[in-house]
């Protein structure tokens, strides 16, 4: 009888037909040869038929291996993928349109010679998505093996568990795009536990770095602590993460808490995190013992890193459920040397005595400990001696080195202008010293500024203090003479009590005259109170 042999029907014919022993042996050409002749000189030749007959595999996928069919398919796969396209001579359909190997559009199987846009290296990435984890697992060592870019693998890798895993798209930025097929043809998506891709998924990815890599890792990490993976995969994906741990960014490295745990971060990982980069980083500078932590190439992976995490607790001390003790490990996670300044981690000690107005004394000054005040910078200084939630005793300690800050730039400033002032021809610098000069230059600037600020704050106070003395003089002076006046009767007691000399006019001086002409007693009266009035007049002019 005759078989209608197609793509999608090819693999489950030549397993019925080696499960029947339909060989040679029995009938001239019968169905195990004809199968096995369709699969060579069709299917094998052309990418959209070795993607239906993988597909087709997965029922019959112990005798389809049997049959050597999975591994055929696969490196046919291998080979379009990893060859040029213009060294076959069988076109291809791209984007729906039908092309020559060379690129050039197809018109009844004849060369027009027009041009379509060139191929993208990721063409492929859509159509072996449709693959069963089983093998799109084996056909990704397949390629491996016929030595196809690791980038394009881990491409494909990252485009396959965006597609079944969801929330994974989000933490690929620049990733998701127009999705290419060269087959140009209806697939089924494949059924997928998403537990056993995501374990696959890690133990296919290879130890690479990169930023959006990183961000991929902690994606996956998200979605195994959302499923429950095992507790090696979950290891295995923290320690990647670790090895590249400066090239991630804070929101991706902010993984929420899906346990029954209080906190709504989890920093437990993050800690281990951490663990993992110092133990990759203790292992790099093991080889160069005598380079300083400080100026060392290997030191700057390690400040990005501090700067993150300081970062990282900052964000997470808003939490109020966090503990105190948690805090001081996540700062204590990385070396003292690790951070040239420590004002972000005193920014986020700040907002977590903010977040935890309940804390005792003590407590805070067991957290500021983690602070070496010495690697304050000025404005953090003036930040943190105004500073009313920090301790009393803390305070003080950041006036003592601020005050040793300011003492220390200013012998520098007076060093270099002295420098500066000496003759050229005696100026003898060495190359350190002036490698110094020169890291002062912008403390200079500020010291000067400060200087000229506390002059003028000095000449301010001082002023202020001529001014209330005078006031204060003036006063008592006022005081005293409102007293003597209330006390005293007689005008000329109170100009000798205050020091004034009053010359008797002429009336004053001939009472006899005015009396023996007799006077009234009105005019007696009136007399002495217009002397009165006359002489508080002239000692009051005193002033």
């Amino acid at each position: 009888m005759r078989a209608e042999l197609t793509p999608r029907n090819i693999v489950n014919v030549s397993c019925a037909a080696d499960y029947l022993e339909m060989t040679d042996e029995y009938g001239e050409d019968n169905l195990l040869s004809k199968s096995e002749s369709f699969l060579h000189k069709n299917v094998l030749r052309n990418w959209k038929d070795c993607i239906l007959a993988l597909q087709s595999c997965d029922p019959f996928t112990p005798r389809a291996e049997k049959l050597q069919i999975v591994s055929k398919c696969l490196n046919a796969l291998s080979m379009m993928v990893c060859t040029d396209p213009s060294l076959f001579g069988w076109p291809m359909m791209m984007y729906g349109r039908l092309q020559s190997p060379g690129g050039s559009i197809l018109w009844n199987g004849i060369n027009t010679g027009a041009r379509i846009r060139s191929t993208e290296s990721d063409w492929w990435f859509e159509d072996i998505s449709y693959l069963s984890v089983g093998l799109f697992e084996k056909l990704i060592h397949t390629m491996e093996t016929r030595g196809i870019r690791p980038e394009s693998l881990v491409g494909a890798i990252m485009y396959y568990a965006r597609k079944y895993l969801p929330g994974l798209g989000r933490w690929q930025s620049g990733q998701s795009g127009k999705t290419r097929t060269v087959a140009s043809f209806s697939l089924t998506p494949a059924a997928v536990d998403q537990k056993v891709l995501l374990e696959a998924i890690e133990k296919l990815l290879p130890e690479k770095k990169g930023k959006s890599f990183c961000r991929f890792l902690l994606g996956l990490l998200r979605v195994a602590l959302i499923l429950g993976v095992k507790q090696a995969c979950k290891d295995s994906l923290e320690r990647r993460i670790g090895m590249q741990l400066e090239m991630a960014t804070l929101d991706a490295l902010l993984i929420p808490t899906y346990s029954d745990s209080d906190t709504l971060y989890d920093t437990d990982c993050m800690e281990r995190i951490v663990h993992h980069f110092m133990t990759s980083e203790s292992r790099v500078t093991s080889f160069s013992p005598s380079l300083d932590l400080e100026t060392s190439p290997s030191s700057e992976p390690l400040r990005k890193v501090a700067k993150l995490m300081d970062n990282y607790i900052a964000e997470v001390a808003s939490d109020v459920n966090l503990k105190p003790m948690k805090i001081r490990s996540l700062a204590d996670a990385l070396p003292e040397s690790s951070r040239p300044l420590h004002d972000g981690l005193y920014r986020a000690l700040d907002i977590y005595f903010k977040a935890h107005p309940w804390l005792s004394e003590r407590e805070k000054e067991e957290l500021c400990n983690v602070i070496d005040y010495q690697k304050l910078s000025i404005d953090a200084c003036a930040h943190a001696s105004q500073n009313e939630r920090l301790p009393l005793r803390i305070v003080l300690q950041v006036l003592f080195f601020e005050q040793m800050q300011l003492r220390t730039a200013l012998a520098g400033c007076l060093h270099v202008l002295d420098t500066e002032s000496a003759p050229a021809g005696h100026m003898m610098v060495p190359a350190d010293v002036a490698g110094q000069i020169v890291q002062r230059d912008g403390w200079a600037t500020v010291v000067r500024e400060n200087q000229v600020l506390k002059v003028d704050m000095e000449n301010m106070r001082s002023r202020v203090g001529e001014l209330e003395e005078e006031f204060g003089k003036i006063k008592q002076e006022m005081k005293r003479v409102t007293k003597s006046h209330s006390s005293l009767s007689s005008p000329r007691m109170v100009a000798r009590k205050i020091g004034c000399k009053l010359l008797p006019r002429s009336s004053d001086a001939e009472p006899d005259t005015i009396d023996s002409t007799g006077p009234t007693p009105r005019a007696s009266i009136e007399q002495p109170r217009s002397s009165r009035h006359s002489r508080h007049r002239k000692s009051f002019s005193l002033f």
